[in-house]
């Protein structure tokens, strides 16, 4: 500190010089106190300019004559210092000019001067020297991520070229970066994820039907590919469900989500759809009961789906979608139909009275239901893939099964496709010949009172015997038969008819009526005259059940299994 040039700011110098102005001191002692602060004052200003002019040469002596060139640091000390792996090489043959520190802790040191193919098997493990070789020839850096070693570790590495006024072609700077930690943490992730995702595949999988329903006058087969590797399982299914009396119902759906959760929703789903296709509810309604299922398992994920039933003596599917994509149906001329509204919201959304729509299927015709994965592109309006599916349908032909094939080669999904695909192939044959031989239908209106019983036991006992029935399953007909139509005729309104189907593996009798009260089954007790006809239908038939009809009414019919070798 200069004390000089504070002591004039002192504040008793001030208190003095304001009582010498104020004359409460001697003449001469004011004069000599104005004299002293006076030869202060000159003392702090030559200590002022002292400490300017020192200032000012300070600043001369550290301001640069010039900005030293980069060859003035100590690069080389610079370099080995820091905490990736450098190597420096030069000329064609690689030759090492130097390795720093950490080079040498992990590979080892290197002579100087000797090559890199001699010397450093780490370069040819992490792939350097062709890599080295476009440096050079390039004059480009080039880079290499996460290579391994033999010892386990792994690596980044880039290569810069570099230039030397005394060589000719110049050299490659090499610097490596340590990633072992980071590329054991990326593979631990991806193994977890592949775990997750065989699990996820696995439960899917399970969840599917492993063997389809096969109906009588039906050939279905189906598909599901999982999304590749870099895609999370979905939650696409279908099913295949026989109703009884011929009647098969179809599902296809899709869950909006992904992994083990949507994959679990998914079975939860179909389980429900198979319980309430044996209540043989119209499609409409199932959708319904979905609809508020869907909401109580997972309000967060929404579902779509499709729910038809073919009824082989209509020739059509009746449908409802709830936000799925159509149905699309291909006729023997090639030529191919989409299922058109109506159409309701997904599953989970509440709030839709949902309706049943209808579509041909006639003998001849080949259906198809899918999920979205089999359709939608990126970057590609859906309404496009929906089109190109329809285009590779009409040409597709053969069995179910090469149908499936074929329409998956044609919309370029493979083993690393981005989504889950689901796809259900259902013909509807056309038969000739022989095979035509083993279908028939024929149907009685049942017109009057109480005669319309005999009329329909002998109508039954001619079709059976045309039918080349053996007597013993006749007879069967012709008791099940005049069980249900007595049935009818006590309880029913009408109008009443009988139909008597058979296939090539089953005879079918059905009942209809008016009426819309289902039949159950009961114990009659030993005085009563009657109540035991649907328990005698149940003892002699293969299989039994009722449904209501859609413009009211109802449907009762019972199932003969026939013979390997019918008479």
């Amino acid at each position: 500190m200069n004390f000089t040039r504070w002591s004039a700011r002192l504040p008793g110098t001030q208190r003095r010089a304001a009582r010498g102005t104020e004359g409460s001191v001697p003449a001469a002692r004011g004069e000599y106190a104005r004299q002293l602060g006076h030869l202060i004052d000159k003392a702090a200003e030559a200590a002022e300019a002292a400490e300017a002019a020192e200032a000012a040469r300070t600043a001369e002596s550290t301001e640069p004559d010039e900005v030293p060139a980069l060859e003035d640091f100590s690069v080389r000390e610079l370099l080995g210092r820091l905490p990736g792996l450098v190597a420096l090489v030069y000329g064609p043959e690689h030759r090492i000019a130097y390795v720093n520190d950490a080079y040498a802790a992990a590979f080892g040191p290197r002579p100087a001067g000797a090559t890199v193919a001699d010397t450093c098997p780490e370069a040819e493990e992490l792939g350097l020297l062709p890599l080295m070789d476009q440096v050079m020839r390039s004059g480009k850096p080039r880079t290499v991520k996460s290579r391994r070693t033999q010892d386990g570790g792994s690596y980044t590495v880039t290569c810069l070229p570099v230039d030397s006024p005394h060589l000719d072609g110049g050299g490659v700077l090499v610097h490596a970066a340590d990633v072992t930690d980071h590329a054991e943490a990326a593979e631990r992730l991806r193994t977890s994820e592949r775990r997750h995702r065989e699990t996820a595949v696995t439960l899917q999988r399970s969840l599917l039907p492993q063997d389809l329903e096969q109906p009588d006058d039906l050939r279905i087969a189906a598909t599901y590919q999982p999304g590749g590797t870099d895609a999370a399982v979905g939650g696409d299914w279908y099913d295949v469900i026989t109703l009884g009396a011929g009647r098969t119902a179809l599902v296809i759906g899709d869950v909006m989500g992904r992994g083990v959760r949507a994959a679990a929703v998914m079975g939860q789903l179909r389980t429900a759809v198979r319980a309430y296709a044996r209540l043989d509810l119209p499609p409409h309604e199932v959708l319904q009961l979905l609809d508020g299922l869907a909401a109580e398992i997972d309000a967060s994920q929404i579902a779509t789906c499709v729910y038809a039933i073919h009824d082989p003596s209509e020739g059509k599917l009746v449908y409802a979608s709830a936000g799925h994509l159509p149905i699309l149906v291909r006729d023997e001329d090639g030529s191919v139909r989409r299922a058109e509204d109506p159409t309701g919201p997904p599953l989970g959304t509440g709030g839709w009275l949902h309706t049943s729509g209808s579509i041909a299927l006639p003998p001849g015709s080949t259906a198809v239901l899918y999920t979205d994965g089999l359709v939608e592109r990126r970057r590609e309006d859906i309404d496009e893939g929906v089109a190109a599916l329809a285009r590779a349908l009409s040409g597709a032909s053969g069995t179910p099964q090469v149908v499936c094939d074929r329409l998956l080669r044609s919309l370029g999904v493979t083993a690393e496709h981005d989504d889950d695909v689901a796809v259900l192939v259902v013909q509807h044959p056309s038969r000739k010949g022989a095979d035509a031989e083993l279908f028939h239908n024929a149907a009685l209106e049942l017109l009057g009172g109480v005669e319309a019983a005999p009329r329909a036991r002998a109508f039954a006992s001619g079709v059976l015997s045309s039918w080349r029935f053996p007597v013993e399953l006749r007879d069967l007909g012709v008791l099940a038969t005049s069980e249900l139509v007595a049935n009818s005729l006590q309880h029913g309104t009408p109008p009443m008819r009988l139909r008597l189907r058979r296939t090539d593996r089953r005879l079918i009798i059905e009942v209809t009526d008016g009426d819309d009260h289902l039949p159950r089954r009961r114990r009659a007790e030993t005085e009563d005259e009657a109540g035991r006809g649907i328990s005698i239908i149940a003892t002699i038939a293969s299989s039994w059940g009722s449904r209501r009809t859609p413009g009211g009414g109802k449907a009762v019919w019972c199932e003969f299994a026939l013979p390997d070798q019918p008479a």
